[in-house]
This record gives C-alpha cells, structure tokens and sequence, in this order.
C-alpha cells in the first residue's frame, strides 16, 4: 500500500513537472521573440532571462548583455535598455521609433502562436485530430415531448461528428455554435464517421432535435447532448453523458488547413469567453489562476504524448492572444501606447504610462488569486 502511494505520489510529481515544463517554454518563446526581434533592430538588452526570483545562473557576454536562468520556473524576461524610464543610450527601447518597437512587442506572442500552430500540426500529423465520438446513444424513439423520430434521422453508438451544418467542428463550443437556436424536433445535418459493414465510412445524416438546443454559456453542454440523445449517467457529483474524444486522420493537406483554422478556433474561444463574462453570462468561478492552470494543465498533459502537444499548443495560442489584449501590462496596451506616439508625434507622459501598466499587473495578479480561490468554494 506504501508503494502505491509513494508511486502515485511520483506520478503526481511528474504531471506537475510537465505542466511546469510547458508553461516555463511558452514563456521562454515568447520572451525570445521579443530578443530576436530587438537584436534585429538594434535595440540594446541588457539581459535575458528564463524563469523569474533569485538567479541560479548568470554569465555576461561579450557585448555587456546578461544571459540568466532563474529558480522560480513560471516567468522569464527579457530586459531592454531605458524599457522602463529614460536612458541616455541611442538603443535604447524608449529611443527607438514607435513602429520598431511595437515589431518587438508583437514579436512575443507571434513566436507563442507560430509554436502553438508547429505543435498542432505536428500532433494532427502524427496522431490524428481529436473528435466528438457519440460513445452511446439512447434509442430513438421519440424526443422529450413525444415527437417521433423518423427512422435514421437520429445518431448511432460509435458515430464520430465531424461537421454539423456544413461546419467542421475542432471544439464542443463549434458544434453548439451551429446548433444554437434550434429547437426539439428540427433536423441538423452532420457529417459522421459511421461504422458500416465495410468498416468505416463517411455520411451524411439529418439528425432530429431531442430538446432545445438552448445554452446559457460555453460550458452548459448538458442540452446539447440532450438535444442529441447522447445516454447520460448519474455519477458522483453530477451527470455524465456518454461522449468521448478519438482520434481522426485527414489527409495531408487538409491537415495543413485544418492545422491555421483550429489554432484561429482556439483564439476565438477567448473573445467568447471574454464576452460572456462582461455580459453575466459566465461568472468569475469559471475562471482560473496559475494554480488551477498547472493542476489542468499537469492532468491533461501527463495522459498521452497528443493530449501533451494538445495542452501545450493550447496554451500557446492563449497566451498569444491574451498578451495581445489592451490590458495594461501587457503587449497589446503598449502596443497602444506605441501608436498614440506615432500618431501624435510624441509619447504620453512616461511616468503615466509607467503608473498605469503598474496598476494593471497589480490588479492582473489580483484576478488571478481571486479566481483560483474561488476554485476552492
């Protein structure tokens, strides 16, 4: 019994390293695209660093810059010249014209996206693209008012979805998408990879409606697979419902394709989630922090090597596109800052911008305690 616990003590250990190991390289990358973008126009960096807190290592190189990794393994940076305040030096980053600057600001989470998109073409390459399997369908006899079903206008057990309403469907929030509005008893056409006597085979089918295909936010999935007569399951802490995630190979050029719209579908998912958080739709608890973001992270990574490369490129397109926001603090507010100069022809106050990107981090930590502890409730 010691050595379970101890074993499933190392595991735990393991899936934590990994998503560690995944968030400290999207860092890396993203800082790194800020350095290659600044070496190329000239800006002077004073030093580069991987992971944040006291340094383990440090070594200066021969044109003063500094090349450091540090304990905590959840930040990175890469320090420009006069970034901060003034500086007397030419290249320094504040000296610099506005357009070259906000190059290198962008560069950041361009290097997160362009990887995120190497890990989803490699993983739709060598595995396969992960799709909505109906695992179980209940019989279908009549939607939950009493409609009946015609014969074959229902989904079968096995039945991979791979496009509903003429739309390819990469997530659960595509497919309620082009359900939305539907009520019971309409027909939605789906393309489906069905098991037939020569294996399996692509078709196309007009499934009727069981119930509404209503949904308050992007996590309230329950009428859609009740809209599907998916067989659901009572379990501990709710209700299950019999759907699953396979594996499913297209050609090659269709993967390349599939590859660009997928990443961009991950992106969207923000603005989504955004939205319906400012419209009450979704509340704060769906949110979470750096400690739930490790705890998924760790889980989902440590299944197999795709759902590894599947987190990872996740994450990646995620932090490319909330870098990119106007929030202060982060790239996409300077970015502004950048434009209203070059618009204008002179900076806002520096001490300004300075202040308001402070109180931005600060109140960007703050969010991301408050919503980790209500993970907790």
């Amino acid at each position: 019994m010691l050595l379970i616990s101890f074993a499933g003590a190392l595991s735990a250990v393991g899936a934590v390293c990994l998503a560690l190991l995944i968030l400290l390289a999207m860092v890396t990358v993203h800082e790194f695209g800020h350095y290659a973008a600044g070496k190329l126009l000239r800006f002077r960096i004073n030093e580069f660093a991987v992971g944040f807190g006291p340094a383990l290592f440090r070594r200066k190189k021969k044109n003063g810059e500094y090349f450091s990794v540090r304990l905590l393994p959840l930040g990175g940076y890469c320090a420009f010249e006069g970034e901060e305040g003034e500086s007397p030096s030419p290249d320094a980053f504040n000296a610099k014209a506005p357009w070259k600057r906000i190059l290198v600001l962008v560069a950041g989470p361009l290097m997160n996206y362009l990887l995120a998109l190497l890990l989803i073409l490699a993983s739709l390459l060598s595995f396969g693209q992960l799709q909505l399997m109906a695992a179980q369908v209940q019989p279908a006899q009549a939607t939950q008012s009493g409609i009946a079903i015609p014969a074959g206008c229902s989904l079968e057990d096995g039945d991979v979805l791979l496009a509903c309403e003429g739309k390819n469907i990469y997530l659960t929030s595509d497919l309620m998408e082009a359900l939305e509005g539907k009520g019971e008893g309409d027909l939605a056409r789906f393309t489906l990879s069905r098991r037939g006597e020569a294996g399996r085979e692509v078709v196309e089918v007009s499934v009727m409606l069981r119930a509404d295909a209503s949904f308050e936010n992007l996590t309230d999935t329950a009428p859609l697979w009740r809209a599907l007569g998916i067989k659901e399951e009572a379990a501990e802490g709710g209700t299950v419902f019999r759907v699953n995630s396979v594996s499913y190979k297209f050609g090659f050029w269709e993967t390349l394709s599939r590859s660009f719209t997928y990443s961009f579908r991950i992106g969207g998912t923000i603005f989504k989630v955004l939205g319906q958080l400012f419209t009450g739709h979704l509340g704060l608890d769906a949110f979470g922090g750096p400690v739930t973001t490790i705890r998924l992270t760790s889980e989902i990574a440590s299944r197999s090597v795709q759902q590894f490369f599947e987190i990872a490129a996740y994450i990646g397109v995620n932090l490319a596109v909330f870098n990119l926001l106007p929030v202060p603090a982060l790239d996409g507010s300077k970015v502004i800052f950048c434009a209203i100069e070059w618009v204008r022809g002179k900076p806002v106050n520096r001490k300004v911008e300075a202040a308001i990107h402070a109180a931005g981090f600060v109140l960007l930590i703050a969010f991301a305690v408050l919503v980790d502890v209500l993970q907790l409730f």
